[in-house]
């Protein structure tokens, strides 16, 4: 049976990348964007994204796994930096089966809420400049990327 992926109309995420919607993006390169999620579920929330419009894990390509795997580690050790949470959560989903609900592979990566764990369900969506203070919170904490392999 093949996957099936969210309304694959107009992408959110792809219109925060090219400016139509405005979004915090606390980091870019060629291939992969950090996104600061308006839906904070634990401490430092941000999404790592390819730049290129990939629906699932199952449609990354070679370079673009490897760079997103070396952000989402440089972005939890800025999380671990600028917070110092308890723990880091990082998940990712694939398909409505799975809880996706945006059809843009995106990674999340968070600081674990006092006591642990990640907060579920409905998120008040904060404004910008609460994501944007977010993200100067994480920027002094981020690491280079890893060398040219």
């Amino acid at each position: 049976m093949p996957m099936t992926v969210p309304d694959p109309g107009a992408c959110c995420f792809c219109s925060y990348l090219d400016g139509t919607s405005p979004y915090t993006i606390l980091e870019r390169n060629e291939l992969t964007a950090v996104l600061v999620t308006f839906e904070q579920r634990g401490q430092g929330h941000v999404l790592v994204i390819p730049i290129a419009h990939r629906e699932t894990i199952l449609d990354l390509t070679p370079e673009e796994s490897l760079e997103i795997m070396d952000t989402t580690v440089r972005m939890s050790r800025a999380i671990a930096s600028a917070f110092d949470p308890e723990g880091i959560a990082v998940w990712q989903n694939n398909g409505v089966a799975a809880r996706q609900t945006v059809p843009h592979f995106h990674m999340h990566v968070t600081g674990t809420v006092p006591g642990g764990s990640t907060i579920r369900g409905r998120r008040p969506r904060l404004p910008l400049h609460a994501t944007d203070a977010i993200a100067a919170r994480l920027a002094p904490h981020l690491m280079e990327p890893a060398a040219v392999r």
